[in-house]
């Protein structure tokens, strides 16, 4: 059994039991959070499709903490002109364990 589901603005497909890497929410480590937009479910072979999303489906999870991805390095330079310029950015994301689906 697998769903797709619209977690803070991106598409995901989960499973139960899966570890999730969503854009930053709100919310403390060890709360929970549904997900009602779900917009793709299979079940044994029965696949459900929603237009737009799916009435009465939905995904449970749990946030298991705060954590940073990896660095990306972003450099500009000019050639001929003296001009470099070094910055790094780490995107916040929110790990989160599925539990379980309901369709």
């Amino acid at each position: 059994m697998y769903a797709i589901v619209n977690i803070a603005g991106k598409q995901f497909k989960v499973t139960k039991d899966q570890f999730v890497y969503a854009p930053l929410m709100q919310g403390e480590a060890g709360a929970s959070v549904e997900f009602d937009q779900v917009l793709l479910a299979e079940d044994n072979g029965t696949v459900s499709i929603g237009a737009p999303i799916l009435a009465g489906a939905l995904v449970s999870g749990k946030i298991l903490d705060h954590v940073k991805g990896d660095k990306v390095i972003v450099f500009k330079k000019k050639r001929r002109k003296g001009y470099k310029k070094k910055n790094g950015h780490r995107q916040d994301f929110t790990k989160i364990m599925i539990e379980s689906i309901v369709l």
